[in-house]
């Protein structure tokens, strides 16, 4: 069974998706690639808690690392991706590149920036830390501003 609820972020609303009241979904207002609305089941703030908590204490500085249970839907290449993902520390960055030697697959840097673009589950699966080979900020599914946004304020919260 499908849930969903929205909940106020300081770049604007997310929206949150459960699947079976684990979290299975978590979309930007305008993001690429996001499902249509009729998917996301009916609203239901319930199952939602520790998410909003956790994304609270992310958004307020205080949390660095996600530790809610995740259901990805995805093909077994983009499931590998986004485990890779989890493991870029916060603050930090990686390069298409990187993440493809990572994998074991040094020339998927495409199929692997294929595959960040399809992440279900952005900030928390924290697509916005992979940047171009020459450090540039490339494609976000939340758009560049919010990427932009996104690193600065991991970057200051680092520091302290």
């Amino acid at each position: 069974m499908r849930q969903h609820t929205v909940i106020d972020g300081p770049y604007g609303p997310l929206t949150l998706v459960a699947d079976d009241g684990v979290l299975c979904g978590l979309y930007m207002a305008a993001q690429r690639h996001r499902p249509p609305e009729e998917t996301f089941g009916e609203r239901d703030d319930s199952p939602f808690g520790e998410a909003a908590d956790q994304l609270e204490a992310y958004f307020a500085g205080e949390l660095k690392e996600f530790t809610l249970e995740l259901r990805l839907h995805g093909t077994p290449f983009q499931r590998s991706v986004w485990e890779q993902l989890r493991r870029i520390p916060y603050g930090e960055t990686r390069s298409y590149g990187e993440l493809a030697d990572a994998l074991g697959n040094p020339g998927a840097s495409r199929a692997v920036g294929l595959a960040n673009g399809k992440n279900p589950v952005g900030i928390i699966v924290p697509c916005h830390r992979v940047i171009g080979a020459n450090g540039s900020l490339t494609g976000y599914g939340g758009g560049l501003d919010r990427k932009r946004r996104l690193l600065d304020f991991e970057r200051q919260a680092a520091l302290f």
